[in-house]
């Protein structure tokens, strides 16, 4: 029967499908519903007035001035509202890529605020490009190299250096250290210097944040605690008793600008990227599908590295910093009823309007509200339920989680990072050199064959020894693989057959295949007979064409842990293996 040939209907439509695929926006805009329109402004005003404090307060977690962060939700929701998968996903700041970029250009800017901002925009076109090579590349998996128990552990170590940078704003002191111990160390000499007034403004301010957020959860209450303290300020003159304010906020919007510096510029600009762009795809990709599952749709991880792409590339023309989607925000804009991504056109469009016309209502803000909100927010990066879990479920993952958060508190934002990835792919590389491999007994009463060790009721068949290695058998661990196996067939008595079942190794290379020959070899020394069984295609295709077949007997797919078993009881003894066929 042949297949039809294509219309020209469908034929006009591939260019179209593939357009949208890229520009997800060309989709769902020219099907976008009236009924939408009111819920996605509302969501989007709404998440407005969350992100103008929250961003103001990481511009100042990022050493820049608070403006430069209503410029990074301004742009960045507009970049991924032209290429996101998400319908709720907001992009923005985010406290750990704040403090990351903060902590890593105090060492590059030498004290220049302009040169400052230009390495956090030259960060921001960094991240985008890495997206879009991550994206031509189809690199979207590489989320899964970093494991959760990492997470886990880098964002408690995270939120823990945020806390130790915000504490001496919150009691007017001075601060200091470049580390989390060194500034825990100033901050505890310093309490004797603290500012009351400054102090009860924090408290307050913080006090009024958690209410709200378990009272009024998904509402903009920071956006009335900052309206509420810049009035005490301002009608307290309380300025005067030593309340640091943001001061002049310039109004207008951003100059569209390219960053003036480039990579070979700045040293260390390149790795403080690729950690930004971890970071923020990691965050990005795991509150978006956090969102879709629970609104029933499925996003597109890979087209996700283009859209985080253009989020920054936006970001870094208005003079921003790098940018994330955050679960936080993206649950502010969801609970406000964002049907769409047109909600974060609402968002930036409300942020404008604020920049041209309100800047001047935000001069009397104290910073103490800002570090009070910081504060709030990298609460939630703390997950001590998942922590206890973890010690009571796998000492040795809760003590990767350790590595990962003391890491960050000894060595910065920056190398934990670089230190949480190199960690996981330790992990990955120790778990794939170890190998499980399982002995198997009869299951009682069946012709099915299962782990001992797991199920100690189960049959052993005198003479003879059945294992199963639970992984692929590659260069680096099938040299494990046999000395387990071989230090078993040591202890078994009166050995006749061994049986290597191949159905969990999804991948043999010619080391493992050497090694399973050589295995062969000596056991034949012995008077002992290897059974090959139940290996993939692929891995049949290797080992026939290394010659294991004519040594070890015919392992087609026909031939399974029973059939051997039970052709070496019928027969009680060694027999030519049969040639294949």
């Amino acid at each position: 029967m042949t297949t039809p040939a294509p219309s020209a209907t469908d034929l006009n439509a591939r260019p179209l499908r593939r357009f949208a695929s890229i520009l997800p926006i060309a989709a769902w805009l020219p099907a976008y519903r009236r009924e939408s329109l009111a819920r996605d402004a509302i969501a989007g005003v709404t998440l407005a007035a969350y992100g103008i404090p929250v961003s103001l307060a990481y511009a100042s977690l990022a050493g820049l001035p608070p403006h430069h962060g209503s410029y990074c939700y301004l742009a960045g929701g507009l970049g991924y509202a032209l290429f996101g998968t998400s319908r709720q996903l907001a992009v923005g700041p985010t406290s750990a890529i704040a403090m990351l970029v903060g902590a890593t250009i105090a060492g590059m800017a030498e004290g220049d605020p302009a040169r400052w901002a230009a390495i956090a925009a030259l960060a921001a076109l960094l991240v985008a490009a890495l997206g879009a090579i991550a994206w031509l590349l189809r690199l979207s998996g590489l989320v899964s190299f970093i494991g959760e128990t990492i997470l886990v552990g880098f964002k408690a170590g995270a939120a823990l250096t945020i806390a130790a940078t915000q504490l001496p704003k919150l009691f007017g002191v001075p601060g200091g250290g470049d580390h989390f111990f060194e500034r825990v160390w100033l901050l505890a000499g310093q309490l004797g210097q603290t500012n009351g007034v400054v102090l009860t403004i924090g408290l307050a301010s913080l006090a009024l944040l958690v209410l709200g957020d378990k009272f009024l959860p998904g509402r903009p209450v920071a956006i009335a605690v900052v309206a509420l303290a810049t009035l005490a300020v301002a009608l307290g003159d309380l300025a005067q008793h030593g309340v640091a304010t943001v001061g002049s906020i310039p109004s207008g919007l951003p100059d569209l600008t390219w960053p003036s510096l480039r990579a070979k510029d700045v040293d260390g600009a390149v790795p403080l990227a690729a950690a930004c762009f971890l970071l923020a795809y990691v965050e990005g990709i795991s509150a978006a599908r956090a969102i879709a599952e629970k609104r029933g749709y499925a996003i597109d991880p890979r087209q996700e590295l283009l859209a985080l792409g253009a989020a920054n590339l936006a970001t870094a023309f208005t003079q921003g910093f790098p940018v994330a989607g955050g679960l936080s925000q993206s649950a502010v804009n969801d609970k406000a009823g964002a049907r769409t991504p047109l909600a974060l056109v609402f968002a930036s469009a409300t942020i404008a309007a604020c920049l041209l016309f309100l800047t001047s209502l935000l001069r009397d803000l104290p910073m103490v509200v800002l570090a009070a909100i910081v504060l709030l927010a990298v609460r939630g990066l703390i997950d001590l339920a998942r922590l206890r879990r973890l010690f009571r479920v796998s000492r040795f993952e809760f003590g990767v989680a350790m590595v990962a958060l003391f890491g960050v508190l000894l060595l910065g934002i920056l190398k934990g990072v670089l230190l949480a990835v190199v960690v996981s792919l330790l992990m990955l590389l120790a778990a794939a050199a170890r190998p499980n491999v399982a002995f198997l007994g009869r299951i009682p009463g069946s012709r099915r064959y299962s782990d001992l060790a797991r199920h100690p009721d189960n049959e052993q068949v005198p003479g003879v020894l059945i294992f199963r290695v639970e992984a692929a058998i590659l260069y680096f661990n099938a040299e494990h693989v046999r000395n387990v196996v071989w230090a078993k067939i040591e202890r078994t008595d009166a050995l006749r057959l061994v049986v290597c079942d191949l159905s969990n190794a999804p991948r043999v290379d010619v080391s493992g295949a050497a090694m399973l020959g050589k295995l062969q070899a000596d056991l034949a020394a012995r008077g002992v007979h290897l059974r090959l069984v139940e290996a993939h295609a692929r891995i049949r295709d290797l080992l026939r064409a290394e010659g294991l077949e004519h040594q070890v007997g015919y392992f087609g797919r026909h031939v399974s842990v029973d059939a051997v078993i039970e052709e070496f009881e019928a027969t009680r003894g060694p027999t030519k293996p049969p040639g294949p066929s």
